[in-house]
């Protein structure tokens, strides 16, 4: 079977499906395919994460994760709304349980005030009166934080998407592409897709898309799993609403924190480990070619070469749990070894440079005819309607309608 459309997304995440959708509320006179080389929608890191829509807090003003975090966690709180999505909004606290962590902590008040969320600084008392289970010195409470379930919002979404005209194709990975002259053409096992404009969204492997579609990404993947545990039933009153911890400004994770989820479950994590494959979800999941890529690699050495205590140490956790559980406890004291029990796993797809250095912002390239997104950790799925308003912006200047990318980045006030 072939096929010619204007957009073919390589994704079927939350961005990925965010996009597609951005597009055709645009112009719905447009084709738009998406590709999903899994059995459903949102099966990798949109459907293994926290759930959380984040505030905004966490970025350095003027990036482009601060400019669409805090627009786009509303955005996501609506459409959640508006499509039967259960969310809820809880806020959260981020603690400081040593006097080191006070000078990060005021950093994150700054730049969260500096985005326009509502941040109040906790001291002692404070903490107690609204979490008595958690131990800090002070904290800062976020009001804009809000609980969903980002595995339902890639179904509303695919769902939406039907309504709109797109064409759907789950297991349907990308197995050649062929970049060059008007369309990019995009093998799948059951069709040969002719796009004018390509939208990588391949998450853990969009720098093989790119490579496969002629480009020299600016960046490489790297998988880092993150390992959830769940609270034992009797114990999931700890906390009444997510509690983090104060982050590492060098390193782009948020810590192990406390979650409860909406169908009243707690989970404790992520931890943020090297993955051994790019969907390594287990120890035992190891990609012997990739290890090889990442031994051959000079970025990935020297990402080993900077930051190796961290990894050491965060896989020490991983691997013996007494430390992992010292980790818990710094937080909330009471939580012991047999509070917690082990739960799902979730691999991020981290960008590092050519010097081997994490990124934290998102990262997009563009190329005639395609648009990658190469860098798209949290809040990404937080921010996902705004980031595929800004790709469908892109593509529409690709099909030569400038007038229609301004529209689109002015309705959505990117």
């Amino acid at each position: 079977m072939s096929e010619a459309v204007d957009v073919v997304v390589i994704g079927g995440g939350v961005v990925g499906l965010a996009t597609a959708r951005a597009v055709l509320r645009a112009d719905p006179r447009r084709t738009v395919t998406v590709v999903e080389k899994e059995d459903q929608w949102g099966a990798h890191q949109s459907g293994r994460n926290s759930n959380v829509i984040h505030s905004g807090l966490y970025y350095r003003p003027g990036s482009l994760k601060a400019r669409l975090a805090r627009a786009g966690g509303e955005a996501m709180i609506r459409y959640c709304e508006q499509h039967d999505v259960p969310v809820k909004r809880t806020g959260k606290i981020v603690v400081a349980t040593a006097k080191s962590q006070l000078p990060g902590l005021e950093l994150l008040a700054q730049r969260g005030e500096a985005n326009g969320v509502t941040v109040r600084r906790l001291d002692r008392g404070e903490i107690a009166e609204r979490e008595p289970n958690v131990a800090g010195i002070a904290a800062l409470a976020v009001a804009e934080t809000a609980m969903t379930d980002f595995a339902h919002v890639c179904r509303a979404l695919a769902g939406e998407l039907t309504e709109l005209g797109a064409t759907l194709r789950t297991n349907a990975p990308a197995l050649q592409i062929r970049a060059g002259g008007e369309r990019t053409v995009v093998h799948t096992p059951g069709a040969e897709i002719r796009a004018r404009v390509l939208v990588n969204c391949a998450g853990l492997h969009s720098d093989r898309i790119a490579r496969a579609a002629g480009h020299t990404p600016t960046v490489r993947i790297m998988p880092f799993r993150g390992e959830y545990t769940e609270v034992r039933p009797g114990r999931r009153d700890v906390v009444s609403n997510p509690v983090y911890p104060v982050p590492d400004p060098d390193l782009p994770f948020l810590g192990v924190h406390i979650t409860p989820m909406l169908d009243g479950s707690v989970h404790v994590g992520p931890n943020a480990v090297p993955a051994l494959a790019r969907e390594g979800y287990r120890w035992r999941d190891i990609d012997p070619r990739m290890l090889t890529d990442m031994v051959r690699d000079p970025a990935l050495r020297g990402l080993a070469r900077r930051y190796w205590r961290y990894g050491v140490a965060e896989m020490s956790r991983s691997l013996i749990s007494p430390l992992y559980v010292r980790e818990v406890r710094k937080l909330v004291p009471t939580l012991d070894a047999k509070d917690l029990r082990r739960h799902t796993s979730g691999v991020r797809a981290q960008a590092v440079t050519a010097t081997g250095e994490l990124v934290d912002d998102f990262v997009i390239d563009r190329t005639p005819g395609a648009i990658h997104l190469l860098n798209a950790p949290s809040p990404a799925a937080t921010s996902s309607l705004q980031i595929g308003a800004h790709i469908a912006a892109d593509a529409f200047s690709h099909l030569g309608d400038d007038d229609l990318a301004r529209s689109v980045r002015d309705s959505a006030a990117i």
